[in-house]
């Protein structure tokens, strides 16, 4: 459907985006929805510009201050100058979590300039701040908002919600949590959702009705942003109910920390909670590893040989991987990646700085390589292309082995001809 259609003749398209709406209105514990932002990022930018409006409507102009833990997702601080707001970051203590004595003392310091905090709960570091309350009743107590980022939201939906740790905003990736296919560009959504005090200021759109009465201008063309594929998250939310909804949360975690424990042992997780338990996702650290001449992003190229696409490297830590098995994984699938990252750590204690022929400094290994007529390494074709017995039912090709990493991204190079190449025709 076209997205400026008048309303009129989308009835059909009206009831679910405004049913789907309610739904995540309720599941967050807040006032009310926009499905209006595209994506994640963009959720932030309108849930920020969202809250500058209130300010001003207040007739607080000058609060243009973000506390933003350093554990936050890099998005944040974007987000923030975008919405033409100052950071400031506060510290994370060792366990992972927000300093809350740094968050105190900087909201004192900037109270009659602060306009909100920018939170991820659980954080990124895979662990839930058990002082999220305290933590929102300081950024209040000196007249700022809370603003949760909506990214780790998997680890919540029917267990508690945003209203319920006291934040005002929050935005959604409902490709993520809420079952949109995530990846290769999109088609992302970011709603946001909002407490009663903020709902004035909801989004609008020059062309059809919508937001609020004083609401901050379009965030994105369409009035309600990619409404296609809010159908699969409204049927998501609607076959499965609380119930399944709630299970689904429990899954997550349930998943991320049985990884977690069938790899004691072999790989230390960086951050847990105060019970020893990880969220829904956790934080290997590869860091010691380098003493065997073996950095993360080896262990990321190796896990291509053992058929995974490695788990995100390097973030929100330098030198380890966020592993973050959601729950839509079978045991059966964890238990190949344990298996998978186990054999992988096997390798590592094998390896030295010393010889740096190793399966792990050559990964990934192509059909082009193995099917040679010549194979000098000092390991066989087998352990190099099938370490593991489940590989052979299933192997996956990797086609090219390692480029440049990031430094094609870092040193652009033109491959076209030279300008003397023309001039000489």
């Amino acid at each position: 459907m076209h997205p400026f259609v008048p309303v009129e003749q989308a009835e059909g398209y009206q009831q679910v985006l405004k049913k789907l709406e309610k739904q995540l209105t309720e599941i967050t514990g807040f006032a009310a929805t926009s499905l209006q932002p595209n994506s994640g990022a963009q959720g932030e930018f309108a849930g920020l510009m969202v809250i500058r409006k209130y300010h001003e409507s207040r007739g607080d102009h000058h609060r243009n201050i973000c506390l933003i833990p350093s554990s936050a997702h890099g998005t944040n601080p974007a987000s923030a100058v975008m919405a033409g707001m100052k950071v400031v970051v506060t510290k994370a203590n060792e366990d992972g979590n927000i300093d809350v004595d740094d968050l105190r003392e900087k909201a004192e310091k900037y109270k009659d300039n602060l306009s909100a905090l920018m939170v991820t709960y659980p954080s990124t570091h895979g662990v839930y701040e058990s002082a999220i309350r305290e933590i929102t009743k300081i950024i209040h107590e000196n007249g700022g908002q809370v603003y949760m980022d909506g990214a780790n939201m998997n680890a919540q939906v029917a267990l508690t919600n945003p209203g319920a740790i006291g934040a005002d905003v929050c935005h959604l990736n409902l490709h993520k949590t809420f079952a949109i296919p995530h990846g290769g560009g999109g088609p992302g959504v970011g709603p946001i959702c909002l407490a009663k005090q903020l709902v004035p200021f909801l989004p609008k759109n020059p062309l059809i009705d919508t937001g609020g009465k004083d609401g901050i201008n379009a965030i994105s063309a369409a009035p309600w942003g990619s409404s296609l594929v809010c159908l699969i998250s409204y049927a998501y939310i609607t076959m499965l109910g609380e119930n399944g909804l709630k299970k689904s949360t429990q899954y997550a975690i349930l998943n991320a920390n049985y990884i977690k424990e069938r790899l004691k042992g072999y790989y230390e997780t960086l951050y847990t909670g105060e019970r020893g338990r990880a969220a829904h996702e956790m934080i290997l650290d590869c860091r010691p590893f380098k003493e065997h001449g073996i950095e993360v992003v080896d262990i990321a190229k190796r896990l291509m040989d053992y058929g995974f696409h490695a788990p995100t490297v390097s973030f929100p830590v330098a030198g380890t991987v966020m592993v973050e098995p959601t729950e839509s994984e079978s045991k059966e699938e964890l238990d190949r990646f344990c298996d998978a990252m186990i054999s992988i750590r096997k390798e590592i204690d094998e390896a030295s700085k010393d010889e740096p022929d190793n399966p792990l400094k050559n990964a990934p290994h192509t059909q082009a390589m193995l099917t040679s007529d010549t194979w000098d390494l000092p390991y066989t074709r087998k352990q190099a292309a099938f370490p593991l017995p489940y590989i052979q039912e299933n192997k996956f090709w990797p086609t090219v082995r390692r480029v440049d990493d990031a430094y094609g991204d870092r040193n652009l190079i033109c491959t076209c001809d030279p300008i003397e190449a023309y001039m000489e025709a």
